[in-house]
Formats: C-alpha cells, sequence, structure tokens
C-alpha cells in the first residue's frame, strides 16, 4: 500500500529550531531547554571546549585544535589561533561569521577575543590557549 496525503516539498520549507537541553557546566547539570541565542552560545563554549579528534561521539568536524601550539614563533599562534578558532565555529550553520578577532600573548598565554555572528544575534567570546 502507497501512503497518501505526505509532501516532500513542505518538509523542505520548515526552518530548523536550535532548540537543545540548556547546561549550567559551573554547576555541572541541565537546566531545562534553551533556544536562539542562548543556544549557540553554549554550542560555541562546548564546540572550544572538545578537543577534535579526541572523542569518538562526535565526528571529525566537531570541536576545535587551539592547543598544541606551545614553542612556536607569535606570529604563527597568531594566525593558527585565528584559523583554527574560525574553522571550529564556522562548521555550526548558526553562526555565518567570525569578526574582530584580537589576540593578545602574555608569556605562555594568549588570549583570543572575538565577535561571533549568528542567525540569533551577536556575542563576544574570550577563549584562553596556552603557547
Amino acid at each position: 500500500m502507497i501512503p497518501i496525503g505526505g509532501d516532500l516539498l513542505e518538509a523542505e520549507n520548515e526552518e530548523e529550531t536550535s532548540r537543545t537541553y540548556g547546561i549550567d557546566f559551573a554547576g555541572g547539570k541541565a537546566t531545562g531547554i534553551t533556544d536562539g541565542l542562548e543556544a549557540v552560545r553554549q554550542a560555541v563554549y562546548k564546540i572550544l571546549q572538545t578537543d577534535r579528534f579526541a572523542h569518538l561521539i562526535y565526528d571529525a568536524n566537531y570541536g576545535s585544535e587551539i592547543t598544541g601550539l606551545q614553542g612556536r614563533s607569535e606570529g604563527y599562534v597568531r594566525s593558527e589561533i585565528d584559523r583554527r578558532i574560525r574553522e571550529a565555529l564556522l562548521q555550526d550553520d548558526r553562526i555565518s561569521s567570525i569578526e574582530d578577532m584580537q589576540i593578545t600573548i602574555n608569556g605562555d598565554e594568549a588570549v583570543a577575543t572575538f565577535t561571533v555572528v549568528s542567525d540569533y544575534g551577536d556575542f563576544t567570546k574570550e577563549v584562553n590557549a596556552v603557547v
């Protein structure tokens, strides 16, 4: 028997939601459901805290590689941190660009500050890396 009444074209036009479980990272517990800009903030945090290729549960496009830059020149560190953060975050379809990247290196620590431009709004993020 052939099903009647379904339309594949209708499903393609529906907008995908960014609803997900909210996580209180400091408290280590779920806080309910989150959506929109707060869900994107949470995704950015999770992507940057997850080492790419380290966990089998994630595919090769998830996570970041902002570690492993110890002993490199300052110019190399700046360009690689910029590239690696952009590459990691732009895998998320809700994020359209990373802007105003500023990297400060002080001793063996680098701090990258940037603006995440998403479908739900913009926000500033800061990331620390050991160099």
